[in-house]
């Protein structure tokens, strides 16, 4: 079952007109940053079922909020001194040898988990701010 909304563009350019693109683009980052949180509340969840030493969790980042193809966006990335980035890909997705680590799918776990808490939590964020 599909959804097809009409009139978003119409509405946001109207907002936008409104309130103006600074203000728009503000609340947009806020939104973000707000439903960032979310997720990556719910990755550590995921990431501690396989817990050694607890850097896979420390180094989860959250960038700031930045313009990709015509989008805001903010990417969660994991960077700190024990470069665990170079790890995370073969927890997820294993590896010739070990094809079924214990973490794998944690992190599509917890985007499909998170999904519609990070929603809410964009909804929330966008009505307190407007």
């Amino acid at each position: 079952m599909s959804l097809q909304m009409k009139g978003t563009d119409k509405l946001l350019n109207d907002l936008e007109k409104k309130i103006g693109k600074a203000r728009m683009q503000a609340i947009t980052d806020q939104a973000l940053k707000e439903g960032a949180k979310v997720f990556v509340q719910e990755l550590e969840k995921e990431l501690e079922s396989f817990k050694d030493t607890g850097a896979s969790i420390e180094e989860i980042t959250i960038s700031p909020p930045m313009t990709i193809g015509g989008v805001r966006t903010i990417k969660i990335y994991w960077r700190g001194p024990k470069g665990r980035y170079r790890i995370i890909h073969l927890n997820e997705w294993g590896t010739v040898k070990n094809p079924n680590p214990r973490g794998k799918g944690a992190i599509a776990r917890a985007m499909r988990n998170a999904e519609t808490a990070y929603r809410n939590a964009v909804i929330r964020a966008l009505r307190g701010m407007l």
